[in-house]
């Protein structure tokens, strides 16, 4: 499962420089998650309505080369790790038009009930992303 997003660098997400300031990639790395559960038939406000939200738990971002006002970029997005209790989504932002990367990270996330309460023996989302996943 692998999903590719592609948008532009905003100019409200850069600095005086026209750089993409460094907060704006976890922004990204959520378009890509969004993006990715959306192709694949299950949107975050679907989850929602069965009662499961999908707290970060632990986030990660490694930064490779600046990206700049107007750019075009690619945001590729998988799940790479799958437990019981959470997901973890790597993303990559690569330069459109050179393919070079920008950045590479990761977010984790826990399966919770509306409540808070962390989802322990499974649920509907992490069955249907295992299924994503072999399929």
């Amino acid at each position: 499962m692998k999903q590719i997003t592609k948008t532009r660098v905003r100019y409200g997400e850069t600095d005086k420089m026209g750089v993409a300031y460094y907060g704006r990639y976890m922004d990204w790395f959520e378009m890509g998650r969004s993006d990715l559960c959306r192709a694949n038939g299950k949107s975050f406000s679907l989850w929602e309505a069965e009662g499961i939200l999908l707290p970060v738990v632990e986030a990660h971002c490694r930064y490779k080369s600046s990206l700049f006002y107007d750019e075009e970029i690619e945001i590729e997005t998988s799940v790479t790790k799958l437990s019981k209790v959470s997901v973890v989504f790597t993303c990559r932002i690569f330069h459109a038009h050179t393919d070079k990367l920008a950045a590479e990270g990761y977010t984790k996330h826990a399966f919770t009930s509306t409540d808070g309460k962390l989802l322990r023996d499974g649920n509907p989302l992490e069955e249907w992303l295992k299924e994503c996943m072999e399929g």
